[in-house]
């Protein structure tokens, strides 16, 4: 079966002369990036095409499939934001009514805008220790859904984030058994969880008798041994095996592919495979990159080659810096119980002895070590099987250094909050702005800037993330209240990364008439 990059190499080394697009004419004199000039082409006989796939670029996708486990894949070179945006408008009409959480990636927003849809959140819940959103399960959407009932309202589909940004998975067969019971298609954004179902046999840990932590703690405890606390031994199922109808993946996340690469996976009988494909025309180029595509397509090849290896060095660096960290006072790594996904290390710091921002800025400037985000009270770090010992090494010693210097500096404040700090992982709903228009008619309307201060009351005409992940703060069409105000203030004062307001620090609302 051939495979894209062996054909593009075969292309490169002929004496076929390229009189077509693109520009470089595949001469590797033409830019510093010679090796994917050199295999950089358009649609030309021979090389099929990726929106009537027949050929080279359809077997890839079969590839991909038998990988996962779907029905039909896609492959997507717009990344998952054209997945999301395609899938969604295929399964709900222009003007319809979706149930979704509200931790959702934006372009989840900017399809109900330009299908103009009627959105339905499920409970807005957040983990309260951590800062971070919590997930759902099978009570939350089925309780949504029943409600919807009662009310008269068609909701065409229900859309989640699984695994989100930290690394928290919803409990997808269940919320799958709900949706599939009204005949409704579940669509999971599984963007971070491309690693997910791969080919995993839990890890045997054999531990020798004085690897054991077997002594007496303060309070005269047994310990429990490390093979007790071994955290990480497996890494979930993957949302097309647990019966979701649409599963979206950016293999470029958490997987060795290339940036913007990405798969649509349909599952079931209650998807309509053809209209994706028209939606997937719609939203993807109409000359979308080989390089791209051949890179996805050698992902998938060494997953299925190389899966066990991969998914055991990821879990061998996960439970690394678990124990390499275990002893931290003010730093804290969650794990399984809070994290289920082992490429996901969120470094929490209690007693709010800095801002995540914070230390993702010491890790970044001190240790040279590039986070991937940072929130209010963390930093996230992202880990894979094609991490290094030096690597994992550098940051469970960075971690262990910043929380000794953190105990040195510790003043009296910090001890009185440590003492009262809520050390539970319970969770809070937290309430949504009242609505005062839809997503369209608000991203629509005239605007006019205020000052934060004099914003209470008013309509957003603009969105207001924090980026990464973009969850909203608001929504175009939602009402500023004083606390969302405040909390806005805090973000910016704190130096994270806030998306949506103006260069003089304003908000953008619909002008009041």
């Amino acid at each position: 079966m051939p495979e894209i990059y062996r054909e593009l190499e075969k292309l490169a080394d002929s004496d076929m002369y390229p009189f077509h697009m693109p520009g470089h004419k595949r001469n590797v004199e033409s830019t510093p990036m010679k090796g994917a000039f050199r295999c950089d082409i358009t649609e030309i006989d021979g090389y099929d095409n990726l929106h009537d796939e027949k050929g080279i670029i359809l077997e890839a996708e079969e590839r991909a499939n038998k990988l996962y486990g779907a029905d039909k894949t896609f492959f997507l070179v717009n990344g998952s934001t054209s997945g999301i945006l395609s899938a969604i408008s295929a399964v709900v009409p222009d003007g319809g009514c979706i149930l979704a959480a509200r931790g959702s990636h934006k372009s989840f927003y900017n399809v109900a805008y330009l299908r103009h849809l009627n959105v339905y959140y499920l409970p807005y819940k957040l983990n309260k220790k951590y800062g971070i959103p919590e997930v759902y399960t099978s009570d939350d959407v089925a309780k949504e859904l029943d409600l919807a009932d009662e009310k008269k309202t068609k909701i065409s589909a229900v859309f989640i984030t699984s695994p989100t940004y930290e690394g928290k998975c919803s409990d997808i067969k269940n919320i799958a058994f709900e949706c599939h019971k009204r005949g409704i298609p579940l669509i999971v954004d599984a963007a971070h969880g491309a690693h997910f179902g791969l080919k995993n046999n839990d890890l045997k840990i054999e531990l020798k008798e004085n690897e054991k932590c077997d002594k007496e703690d303060k309070e005269g405890k047994d310990v429990f041994t490390q093979k007790q606390l071994y955290p990480y031994n497996s890494i979930p199922e993957g949302a097309v095996t647990q019966g979701a109808d649409i599963v979206i993946h950016s293999v470029h996340k958490t997987l060795p592919s290339m940036t913007q690469t990405a798969l649509l996976h349909i599952k079931g009988d209650l998807v309509d495979a053809e209209k994706i494909k028209r939606f997937l025309r719609i939203y993807q180029t109409s000359s979308p990159s080989y390089v791209l595509m051949a890179s996805i397509d050698l992902c998938i090849k060494e997953m299925l080659e190389n899966a066990e290896i991969f998914v055991e060095k990821l879990l061998e660096y996960r439970n690394r810096i678990h124990f390499g960290t275990i002893n931290c006072k003010n730093l804290v790594v969650p794990a399984i119980s809070d994290i289920q996904d082992a490429s996901k290390v969120v470094i929490y710091v209690k007693n709010a002895t800095m801002t995540g921002q914070k230390l993702y800025d010491i890790l970044r400037e001190e240790y040279n070590l590039q986070l991937e985000m940072a929130g209010e009270k963390y930093a996230l770090a992202i880990i894979t099987g094609w991490d290094t010992d030096e690597g994992i090494n550098r940051l469970i010693t960075a971690i262990c250094e910043i929380d000794n210097k953190i105990s040195h500096d510790a003043n009296e404040k910090s001890k009185i909050q440590n003492a009262n700090e809520v050390l539970d992982s319970e969770c809070e709903i937290i309430n949504l702005p009242e609505r005062g228009m839809s997503v369209a008619e608000a991203w629509d309307a005239e605007k006019e800037e205020l000052q934060i201060d004099c914003a209470e009351g008013h309509i957003s005409g603009e969105f207001i993330n924090l980026y990464p992940p973009g969850i909203p703060i608001i929504v175009p069409g939602e009402r500023f209240e004083k606390k969302i105000l405040n909390d806005i203030k805090r973000y910016y004062e704190e130096g994270l990364n806030l998306q949506g307001l103006t260069n003089r620090k304003g908000i953008i609302c619909v002008k009041q008439k």
